[in-house]
């Protein structure tokens, strides 16, 4: 399989023109971003790309930004060699080590996940994955059903394994994803964990507990009245993948319609992670 790596490079930008333009880019199906010393790399399948909706996408970045952006064809063979060469170790709350399989153990920690991205996105270090983490880090998931909706890397899934919950289920519809989350459930030793290739139509008719979804807003906007379905009455909601500005409203009017309730929310920068519950 091949990927597409385009380089996004700037005089000067904020970080929330930045995470603006990542967030368009996510929304066209680029799920890879690399920070560059000059600005980021973004990734993607080969056969997703599509020339019109990047364009589209170029069209809406800020006009007093001065940039360029060159791109490239990288073969799945080459990402490992490529994030090899940026990827550090995470510590989360102080209580969760992130390593790859080339960093040595961290023992002193309560939780330790070893996580190998193979072009899924999720390794820790984006600030959605992060407060996500948190949460799970907070809650009481012991003997819990968890669904991890748009799973990447599946280190949410893994975590929530490692806080005890009964019953995992791992959905993301990008089979790199998909694959990238079997081989890390063997690294760290999660066994029984349901992983399924696709997106709504597979949730099983099952009811959860808890419900993770760090994604994006317009599929949690698309996707709110499945989720409203299978979670248990009183059950708990985690979401990111969005803005505080204007998404984080959205996110909430569109919950309350399906009797989901707005609880608390963290923020870095401008990212939100959101916690609900079901009446």
């Amino acid at each position: 399989m091949q990927y597409l790596q385009i380089t996004f490079s700037f005089e000067t930008i904020e970080d929330y023109q930045q995470d603006l333009l990542i967030a368009d880019l996510s929304d066209i199906g680029f799920n890879t971003f690399e920070d560059t010393e000059n600005g980021f790399s973004a990734y993607i399948d080969q056969a997703s790309f599509e020339e019109e909706a990047f364009q589209a996408v170029i069209k809406e970045i800020d006009e007093t930004l001065s940039y360029s952006y060159s791109s490239q064809e990288i073969a799945a063979e080459n990402w490992n060699e490529e994030w090899e060469k940026n990827f550090e170790p995470l510590i989360v709350s102080n209580a969760c080590y992130v390593r790859a399989t080339f960093h040595q153990p961290r023992p002193e920690f309560p939780f330790e996940i070893i996580i190998d991205p193979k072009m899924a996105f999720g390794t820790g270090h984006h600030r959605t994955t992060t407060m996500m983490m948190e949460y799970i880090l907070e809650a009481d998931l012991n003997g819990k059903v968890v669904l991890d909706m748009g799973c990447g890397t599946g280190i949410l899934a893994i975590l929530a394994a490692k806080k005890n919950a009964a019953k995992l289920t791992a959905i993301d519809y990008d089979e790199v994803c998909y694959a990238s989350t079997i081989e890390n459930t063997l690294l760290n030793n999660i066994q029984g964990m349901e992983i399924l290739c696709g997106g709504k139509e597979v949730i099983p008719a099952v009811k959860y507990d808890t419900i993770l979804a760090n994604i994006n807003r317009n599929i949690l906007l698309d996707q709110i009245p499945v989720y409203a379905e299978v979670l248990k009455n009183g059950g708990d909601i985690y979401f990111s993948g969005f803005y505080e500005e204007t998404d984080l409203k959205m996110i909430t009017d569109a919950c309350a319609l399906s009797g989901i309730l707005y609880n608390s929310h963290k923020k870095i920068d401008n990212w939100v992670a959101a916690h609900f519950k079901k009446a």
